[in-house]
């Protein structure tokens, strides 16, 4: 059977949504009070990790082989979620004797192959937190219908997701070693529309990857044309590179904390150029390219009266960097240098190698720094 999905929430300026963790917990809360008294509420309310108590309709209900499945569609609510649409499945069936919770990958969902993630080897892609609600809300129906809540039921949950596979080429997980599918994430069961930490929590979870698997460099980069030509250039594995994006503070602090021999940022001149100036947050809402400044610069340079002007008075980094290369002037290099003082400085003490490597709209290497 399958039905419009549902989810409430209060209103709000941006819809916050529900993460896949949510999902399967809503899914798996559903499919195991089916299995105990042979009806799928609807909808089914579940608790998440800060208090909040969403209701969520179902999907997709039935019963099969003695175990019951049932499904969400996945509301990322104004986020620009690859999961956003997605039906997400639990099967929950009974288990052995004493095993308590055990977790499965049912298609879509991947298998973690690679070690730095916070699963072992092996294990299904359905991260700590996650499990832990789908244990905590499984041990609350259990409660409710006589069972003790203390104590896990031994049952088994095996989580999936409808065209997970084709998804999760959309995401990060091939490169992280997560084959097979999407992982089942969330902190919080909530998605915050257009959050940065989802984004930096994946940059960090990408070093974790390159330090366990004793990768001596980890490239960050701020799109896809620099990632490619610094992978070339480097010839560095996948698990190497770091979809940066505009987060490179929060790439070289996770690195202060967590380092590698030696850490390559490489981006268009623009975004670097913001590098240069101090900001750590590359986005164009929250950082611009200060022409002025690139005057200054190129004025240390040796640029006359004239071309400072001319750079002061461009509309774009692209159109000062274009001025500069007709006075032959390394302006590329300069931004490189004072970009590498910044990551640098944000790295403290941490004994890491700094590269910086500017390319153009073409993808051409135009300017580099290193220690």
């Amino acid at each position: 059977m399958v039905k419009a999905p549902a989810a409430r929430r209060p209103a709000s300026p941006l819809r916050r949504g529900w993460t896949t963790g949510a999902c399967a917990t809503a899914a798996a809360t559903a499919a195991y009070t089916a299995l105990l008294t042979g009806e799928f509420p609807e909808p089914v309310a579940i608790t998440l990790p800060k208090g909040e108590t969403p209701a969520f309709a179902l999907a997709t209900e039935e019963f099969r082989d003695g175990a019951a499945v049932a499904g969400v569609i996945k509301d990322a609510g104004d986020d620009p979620d690859v999961t956003h649409g997605a039906l997400i499945k639990a099967e929950v069936e009974p288990g052995e004797p004493g095993s308590g919770v055990i977790f499965r990958a049912g298609p879509g969902v991947g298998t973690v192959t690679r070690e730095g993630l916070p699963l072992a080897v092996g294990e299904p892609a359905i991260n700590p937190m996650p499990r832990k609600m789908i244990a905590s809300a499984i041990a609350g129906v259990a409660a409710a219908h006589g069972g003790s809540g203390d104590v896990p039921p031994d049952v088994v949950v095996t989580v999936s997701v409808e065209d997970g596979e084709k998804l999760a080429a959309k995401t990060w997980n091939p490169r992280l070693g997560i084959v097979g599918g999407i992982s089942i994430l969330g902190t919080t069961g909530i998605v915050v529309p257009y959050s940065c930490a989802a984004w930096i929590e994946s940059i960090q979870r990408g070093i974790d990857v390159a330090r366990a698997a004793g990768e001596p460099i980890v490239a960050g980069c701020t799109g896809k044309t620099s990632e490619d030509r610094t992978q070339a250039l480097l010839r560095l594995p996948d698990y190497a590179m770091v979809d940066m994006g505009d987060f490179a503070g929060g790439m070289l602090k996770y690195l202060r904390a967590h380092p590698v021999p030696r850490v390559v940022i490489g981006g268009g001149f623009a975004k670097i150029a913001k590098l240069a100036q101090g900001h750590l947050d590359l986005h164009s809402g929250r950082s611009q390219v200060d022409p002025g400044w690139l005057a200054d610069l190129a004025g240390s340079l040796g640029a006359g009266d004239q071309t400072s002007a001319a750079i002061r008075a461009a509309n774009t980094g692209a159109r000062a960097l274009e001025i500069a290369d007709t006075a032959g002037l390394a302006l590329a290099d300069a931004v490189a240098a004072k970009a590498r003082e910044t990551a640098r400085d944000t790295l403290g003490d941490a004994t890491i190698e700094v590269s910086i490597l500017i390319y153009d709209r073409r993808g051409e290497l135009r300017g580099r720094s290193d220690d």
